[in-house]
């Protein structure tokens, strides 16, 4: 999804609408946590001004994730909507070049697709389950996988001993040795 800005100027009275479909497999690359993205149907208005260009948009999308406890594939649905300004003044009438809100653009061509791509990536969560996974792993070699309310139950039924009398338990534990 890539216009010249001399291409824009035709939109400036009425706007222009922006209903495609794009395939962002590059995410894949900059997050090794995403194992596939569906084709990003990309819906929206873009309004075009003398030097700048805002455009509201409305992504959905289909993400493939590993699950946190079994490693499968998980199907995380996004539909993100953002609204992204692009600017194409001189540099020399640029605000903050770190404003965050604003996208300026270097050239005479708008490209999105690095924009697309960085909002997606800001919706890919810590961890993902599949659903009905609770609890369904015992563990393995060395390992053991427990959930809160397992050890909530240990620490209930281990026998509390009082603090004044811990001295006495170490006498008794010597004595055994000694035998």
């Amino acid at each position: 999804m890539k216009w010249s800005i001399h291409q824009l100027s035709k939109y400036r009275h009425k706007g222009m609408p922006i209903d495609t479909v794009v395939q962002l497999d590059e995410v894949k690359k900059r997050n090794q946590e995403i194992r596939d993205i569906s084709p990003v149907h990309v819906k929206g208005h873009c309004t075009i001004g003398s030097s700048q260009m805002t455009c509201q948009f409305t992504l959905t999308a289909t993400l493939i994730l590993p699950c946190a406890r079994t490693w499968e594939d998980v199907e995380f649905p996004i539909e993100v909507e953002t609204v992204e300004v692009f600017s194409w003044v001189d540099p020399e009438l640029r605000g903050n070049e770190e404003d965050e809100d604003i996208h300026y653009i270097d050239g005479e061509v708008i490209d999105l697709k690095p924009v697309l791509e960085e909002i997606i990536l800001l919706e890919v969560p810590m961890q993902v389950f599949k659903e009905g996974t609770e609890g369904t792993i015992k563990g393995g070699k060395d390992w053991s996988y427990s959930t809160e309310e397992d050890v909530s139950q240990k620490v209930n039924d281990e026998p509390k001993v009082d603090p004044r009398l811990a001295g006495l338990a170490k006498f008794f534990d010597q004595s055994k040795t000694d035998e």
